[in-house]
């Protein structure tokens, strides 16, 4: 089965809603460690309020899960097996360059050079799957 452009597009629309999103989700959520309640249940509740409750983790969290919402809608058209690989290897790309612009330490050369193996495998599997 082969590709259109447009499902290339959206599958990478799909990799920056999750992959940016990662580092804010993180930065968002922290805080949550400390809600310090009796009960498994209730802390449970307590700690969704507090996640809930802010702007720093609601807006990410939807906006990552808008990229859930292409990524079903792609699958229509799209291989699973190149859906898949592609959204979730080009997402943690993503995830190291967002994090590495917010000031995050994401490794050094070993993390560099995979993500450009990372890269290069992905742009393999999609130009042996893009249509003429």
């Amino acid at each position: 089965m082969s590709v259109c452009a447009g499902d290339v597009l959206s599958l990478l629309l799909v990799a920056i809603l999750w992959g940016v999103t990662n580092p804010f989700l993180r930065r968002g959520a922290e805080g949550v460690e400390r809600v310090r309640v009796e009960g498994r249940v209730r802390r449970l509740l307590c700690e969704a309020k507090f996640l809930i409750s802010n702007y720093r983790y609601v807006v990410p969290f939807l906006l990552n899960q808008s990229g859930s919402v292409v990524f079903y809608l792609t699958l229509a058209s799209t291989d699973l097996s190149l859906a898949v690989p592609v959204c979730n290897s080009l997402a943690l790309v993503f995830t190291m360059g967002t994090g590495k612009m917010l000031g995050e330490d994401i490794g050094g050369k070993g993390a560099v050079a995979g993500l450009l193996l990372t890269i290069l495998g992905i742009s393999i599997c999609v130009g042996s799957s893009v249509s003429d």
